[in-house]
């Protein structure tokens, strides 16, 4: 079912605000922008909502953070897509570093999806913010254990290294600041290649939607030329390209034009 959800299906058509206030009104949740989904947890629910159950909540951070934190709410997420057999792989390099499209276009895939299986209607028995609720608490019990006995490792060790720490620190702020000004420029800089980028994947995705609009125009919507360009635009395999499938579909109507020649000759 998810494989069938190509690049130029209307799925990804959806705006911002729609995909925010579907979130929103079905997970019980105040998000004012489409990267705070970045985290993972938002998807994970929606997924549990869909298949109640399926997702072992204990295991997701809804105050995930860092990539880290992120990165393992992926992780129990394709875990269940695996599960489910729903055959899409998750962009997680991509996704936690937070930049909106990125996330808006997984969004826009998982809002088609789930609404593919449930019809849009979402399930009344299910109470989202108790589930996110229990889910936590069973995670910090779990959590909670695991930190006492490190607890009292650390402080065997604290004693020894104080002292230690204190020269380091010293030592460190100079080396610390020049460090952050070369992040700083790292960053600043990596911000203009990303608005680059995304300029350049803007326009070149209205490219193709002016395509096709121009394919479905009633006079030339079903000329060989223009099936075989749609064959391409609604690819639904990202990793095939559907260009010698389109060249073969030519390839039989410039056989069948000859043939037909021939036999008026």
């Amino acid at each position: 079912m998810a494989s069938n959800i190509g690049m130029m299906d209307s799925a990804y058509f959806v705006g911002r605000n729609e995909i925010l206030t579907w979130i929103n009104n079905t997970l019980q949740l105040n998000l004012s922008r489409i990267e705070d989904a970045a985290s993972g947890a938002v998807q994970c629910q929606m997924i549990d909502m869909t298949y109640p159950g399926a997702v072992p909540m204990h295991k997701v951070n809804f105050d995930a953070k860092t990539e880290y934190d992120m990165i393992q709410n992926y992780k129990v997420l394709q875990e269940v897509f695996n599960k489910l057999k729903i055959e899409k792989h998750i962009e997680v390099n991509r996704l936690v570093k937070g930049r909106p499209l990125d996330n808006l276009e997984f969004l826009q895939w998982l809002k088609r999806y789930c609404d593919s299986v449930n019809g849009g209607i979402m399930n009344e028995n299910y109470n989202p913010v108790e589930r996110r609720l229990k889910g936590g608490k069973e995670r910090n019990s779990k959590s909670s254990f695991k930190s006492s006995k490190s607890l009292q490792s650390n402080n065997l060790h604290n004693s020894a290294s104080g002292d230690s720490v204190s020269k380091q620190g010293k030592m460190g702020v100079a080396a610390t600041s020049a460090e952050v000004q070369a992040l700083s420029k790292e960053v600043t800089d990596l911000k203009l290649s990303v608005e680059l980028l995304e300029k350049e994947r803007d326009f070149y995705f209205a490219k193709l939607r002016d395509i096709e609009i121009l394919c479905q125009t009633p006079e030339v919507e079903n000329l060989p030329m223009t099936v075989a360009i749609k064959k391409i635009l609604y690819a639904a395999d990202a990793k095939e390209s559907a260009l010698e499938e389109a060249q073969d579909y030519i390839s039989q109507f410039a056989d069948s034009g000859e043939t037909e020649e021939r036999n008026d000759h």
